[in-house]
């Protein structure tokens, strides 16, 4: 791979940047103050206030100094664009050298999107010690189990020492509990060794509810008009708040080499300015990569197509890819029965929605923003859609944290593994997956008082929304997300990956992975703008083909406990969970639970 220049310590509009010899440029938006100080190792130095509300000064500095700024009625605050943070979001910020690590990896530039293979991950939960560095040696055993691809669930500084991070608040501080920046670099720089991608989940509709301080000296950075799930929204309006978040997002792919980001519930980024924020976000982060793979994922409630829109020409995406939560829900209640929550709008006909999620990519209508305006006619082509069959909120939001191989027969997981690995979709795994881990993932925090309130009565009703009480329990029997004992009981235990078990699962998910780079990868890069057709099935076979050019792609599901009739294939199988005889083949009888999926040429 050949190298590529990567924009390292590039001047921030906010907090700290080397601009010289142990010569530091403080920067903070403050509107709302009349002075701000700079207090530096201990030192007070005031700040020249610019126009638009910011204040500025340059002083020497050294990497590793302590720094924070004090308010005019005295109270201190931590820099919101900190590099690293001593302790607590609300104590003293550290400062970073960026330019000092010496990266090894030099040549890596990315790979295609079309070759993501997903691994979730939480660094706390990942290995016993939940850090960067522990993550490290864990890092060749995902890319033996052919994940091409690791996505690092947010690492943003958040209040507490344990948490799952989307309550961050200083968001360019990497979490002091997971490690050091250059930690969290090593990670990034180890897994371009081995050829794997790392993708890290931000946040940026939200700050979480505690030492979270903007409020105090930049109100406008909130509008209190528009709230969210999880308090006031952001004012994207303000130039401001704007380049507070795109820098992060260019901070992240520039000084720490992330190979793209995952943008959490953009349905809550609210923007009435043009171009809308995310628009804007996604084509500086374009054009200042341009030499490498970048790569930028959303979470979008409102299934808004044009967020992942191709043209006839397979050209034109804002953004590569969006979480498929209609396959997941569809398949889950196919798969378990469950129907209340978020899964009951899916319980009248979750076979033809799972179609529909699987050739559509969207069972449910889109609140559309036209992000793409006179391209009106895109579509969303197959990787436009990132499929999982669980991640960290369909599983931790459960009452008791229980993984699908807890909740549903072997046999029905594999049949449901392979359609998620060898759909035309991204296929996502949360870890420990590729196991079959069977330890359960917890919601877990670390809060105190009215907020820890909140959160214990909140668990209640995720848990309603995602399956509800099992027979037996009742609310009294809820683990308590504010004990320590959730978060130990959610990491990872290796050795069942070691185990018989454990390594048989490991070599399915391994098979599966080259079947895919092997046959479907090929079909994706280009335009990979399929024609596809369903067949009317009855319930619990799903048929499917996908028109590639040159080349059709087909499968054929059989979700039921009964050996059922299937529409016939044309192709080769490339993976078959029984032998297809000549009648099935013929397209007359596939056992049930079973798959076949085929290609012909």
């Amino acid at each position: 791979m050949r190298q590529t220049a990567t924009p390292i310590g590039f001047r921030k509009s906010w907090g700290a940047n080397f601009i010289g010899d142990d010569v530091v440029q403080f920067r903070l938006w403050a509107p709302d103050e009349p002075t701000i100080d700079l207090a530096l190792n201990g030192t007070m130095h005031q700040m020249q206030r610019l126009d638009g509300g910011w204040f500025e000064i340059s002083a020497k500095a050294r990497a590793g100094d302590r720094y924070w700024f004090r308010l005019s009625d005295g109270t201190t605050v931590a820099d919101p664009a900190s590099s690293a943070q001593e302790s607590e979001a609300s104590g003293a910020s550290i400062l970073v050298d960026h330019s000092a690590y010496k990266w090894q990896a030099t040549s890596w530039r990315g790979r295609p999107w079309e070759e993501t293979i997903i691994s979730e991950l939480h660094i706390g939960c990942f290995t016993p010690e939940g850090t960067f560095r522990a993550a490290v040696e864990r890092l060749p055993d995902l890319a033996r189990a052919g994940f091409t691809a690791v996505e690092i669930m947010p690492v943003a500084q958040f209040p507490g020492a344990r948490g799952w991070g989307y309550d961050g608040v200083l968001h360019y501080a990497p979490h002091n509990a997971y490690g050091t920046p250059d930690d969290l670099k090593a990670l990034v720089d180890a897994a371009h060794s081995l050829g794997l991608m790392v993708l890290l989940d931000v946040v940026y509709n939200h700050f979480g509810p505690k030492q979270n301080h903007l409020a105090r000296y930049a109100s406008r950075f909130f509008n209190k008009d528009r709230p969210t799930p999880w308090g006031a929204s952001i004012a994207f309006e303000e130039d401001a708040v704007r380049r507070y978040f795109i820098e992060n997002a260019l901070y992240w792919l520039g000084d720490f080499r992330f190979d793209g980001l995952r943008l959490d519930a953009t349905d809550q980024i609210r923007d009435t300015s043009k171009p809308h924020f995310l628009v804007a976000l996604a084509h500086e982060l374009r054009q200042t990569f341009a030499g490498r793979e970048i790569h930028l994922v959303v979470e979008d409630a409102n299934r808004r197509r044009s967020l992942v829109a191709r043209d006839a020409n397979g050209v034109g995406a804002l953004f590569d890819g969006s979480w498929n939560d209609d396959f997941h829900n569809a398949l889950h209640v196919v798969a378990t029965g469950e129907t209340e929550g978020h899964y009951r709008r899916f319980a009248d006909d979750p076979w033809g929605d799972l179609r529909d999620a699987m050739t559509e990519g969207f069972a449910m209508p889109a609140k559309e923003d036209d992000f793409l305006s006179a391209r009106t006619n895109a579509r969303v082509p197959p990787q436009g859609r990132v499929n999982f069959l669980q991640n960290h909120d369909q599983i931790g939001n459960r009452a008791f944290g229980e993984r699908l191989v807890s909740l549903v027969k072997e046999d029905h997981l594999r049949v449901m593994t392979v359609m998620l690995m060898l759909a035309p979709q991204i296929p996502l795994l949360f870890m420990g997956e590729e196991y079959g881990e069977t330890q359960p993932f917890y919601f877990f925090t670390d809060y105190e008082g009215e907020i820890a309130e909140a959160i214990r009565l909140g668990r209640r009703g995720e848990a309603e929304n995602f399956g509800g009480l099992p027979p037996g329990k009742t609310v009294d029997d809820l683990p308590d997300p504010l004990d320590e004992q959730q978060f130990a009981e959610s990491k990872l235990r290796w050795r069942r990956a070691a185990s018989p078990a454990g390594k048989r699962q490991l070599a399915f998910t391994r098979h599966l992975a080259e079947i895919r780079q092997r046959h479907i990868v090929p079909l994706l890069a280009g335009t990979a703008l399929p024609q596809y057709r369903t067949t009317p099935t009855k319930e619990g076979v799903i048929a499917i083909d996908w028109q590639f050019e040159g080349v059709l792609l087909e499968l054929r599901v059989n979700l039921s406990e009964e050996t059922r009739i299937i529409p016939a294939i044309r192709g080769q199988p490339i993976f078959a969970s029984e032998a297809p005889d000549h009648n099935a083949a013929a397209g007359n009888e596939l056992g049930g639970p079973g798959i076949i999926v085929a290609v012909a040429r």
